[in-house]
């Protein structure tokens, strides 16, 4: 737990006492009629229509919340193959936002809000924040990226709801954002964990100490990190490390956070209906089982979801928070399915390795993993770089690189290869950090 926590700490508040305490009973209950309506708005798109149709499967048939594992799954593939629009319930006039992916890997997922749509955005982020301990007194530095990405635009949207002063500055200029959280005194920080660490590092080598920022609360999201990164941000940047949890499909950031307990992310359920599912087999799992995420909206109008496939790694529990809210809880994603290494038999996700490596003598918390091939056979090579204080002669960083070797062996299970570069070297994200550079397919 940050040092600086019991300092700065305000009192627990929520945003939505009625509906984050809702009874469990009264929640379900909640779900299944708001579910029932959002499959119909769903079954009006004929895409959805034709999906449900070869399950032999209309809302109608829909008793129970359980009865949800009768419907089909979607994914990227429905969004990318009805570009842009196709996937939309309400005519293209009633959109009032779109938001996009970069497209890097094909056509680009194309999502939309309706004006409802966006006021109910605005709340669940407003709430999200909330339960991250920020208030309306507070300054809210967005350094997520704005525009077509969602988070910048997500995050402050919440925060104007909540009542805070937004400071919008998007990424880059990562020295401009240091001097102007210093300037302006804010006391929230918005962006994903690998950039916060950027700007941590920035401030240092300029000189800023923690005493001369005023930041109490770090919401970051937007990417899976560990709980030695928490510990890293909260050291270095002297607040409370808070996960928020969301993705464009749903809704954008907001979908779930963490509060100040900090042991699980708090899902919405008033708004979206959560499932564990074997990325395997997908049959639905107990509760308490780690598989993959899996979200139904329940209110969203111009872009209804069923059972998206998230991708992600987690587990849900029921048991009550001792914040007192009552929605369940996504525990921390521990990475993705489609970003999970299988490296010689073993199954390796890179928030594991980063456990391993953050906190470690000698290592600053940046670090890239490289995927090659030799003779049939899968390899990792772990580029790590060593702290501005740590000794640079070859000897030196030849014993830090067996360190990790061993760490990481001992740890997660397999062998790797360790590079150790100088400060400054693995490259720094200003969004999204870029962990994995597969050159497995890229001709030697």
């Amino acid at each position: 737990m940050n040092p600086l926590a019991s300092i700065r700490q305000p009192t627990t508040r929520m945003l939505d006492p009625a509906a984050e305490t809702m009874p469990r009973r009264d929640l379900a209950a909640l779900q299944l009629a708001r579910l029932k309506t959002s499959l119909e708005r769903a079954y009006g798109v004929p895409h959805m229509r034709k999906r449900f149709d070869e399950l032999g499967v209309t809302p109608a048939h829909l008793k129970t919340l359980a009865d949800i594992r009768h419907f089909p799954f979607t994914g990227k593939a429905d969004l990318r193959d009805n570009y842009p629009f196709g996937l939309f319930a309400v005519p293209r006039e009633k959109v009032v936002r779109l938001h996009a992916s970069s497209g890097t890997t094909g056509k680009p997922i194309v999502v939309g809000y309706t004006a409802a749509d966006i006021a109910l955005w605005a709340s669940l982020m407003a709430r999200s924040l909330t339960s991250a301990g920020v208030t309306p007194e507070d300054i809210v530095h967005v350094a997520y990226g704005y525009g077509l990405f969602t988070g910048g635009l997500g995050a402050h949207y919440g925060a104007e709801a909540l009542g805070c002063t937004v400071v919008p500055v998007s990424g880059g200029m990562t020295e401009r954002q240091v001097t102007l959280m210093r300037d302006f005194g804010a006391n929230v920080l918005c962006c994903t964990p690998s950039y916060a660490l950027n700007i941590a590092e920035v401030a240092a080598t300029s000189g800023i100490r923690i005493e001369d920022l005023k930041l109490r609360v770090g919401v970051f999201g937007a990417e899976p990190w560990s709980e030695a990164m928490r510990h890293a941000l909260e050291t270095h940047l002297g607040l409370r490390a808070v996960d928020i949890y969301g993705l464009s499909e749903i809704l954008g950031p907001g979908v779930a956070c963490e509060c100040t307990e900090q042991a699980g992310l708090h899902g919405w359920e008033d708004n979206f209906l959560f499932e564990i599912v074997d990325p395997k087999t997908m049959e639905p799992l107990p509760l308490g089982d780690t598989g993959e995420l899996v979200i139904t909206t329940l209110t969203k109008e111009a872009l209804p979801m069923v059972r998206y496939r998230t991708r992600d790694i987690t587990r849900l529990v029921e048991e009550p928070c001792a914040c007192g809210r009552t929605h369940i809880r996504i525990m921390r994603v521990t990475g993705r399915d489609d970003d999970m290494m299988i490296i010689r038999g073993v199954n390796v996700y890179p928030s594991q390795v980063e456990s391993v490596l953050v906190g470690l003598p000698g290592i600053a918390p940046h670090y890239q993993l490289v995927l090659t091939r030799s003779h049939a056979l899968d390899q990792v090579t772990v580029e790590v770089e060593i702290t501005a204080d740590a000794p640079r002669d070859d000897a030196s960083r030849e014993k830090i690189g067996r360190e990790v070797q061993h760490r990481i062996k001992s740890t997660v299970g397999i062998s790797c290869g360790v590079v150790t570069k100088l400060p400054g070297e693995v490259p720094r994200s200003q969004g999204k950090a870029v962990r994995v550079k597969d050159l497995r397919h890229v001709p030697s």
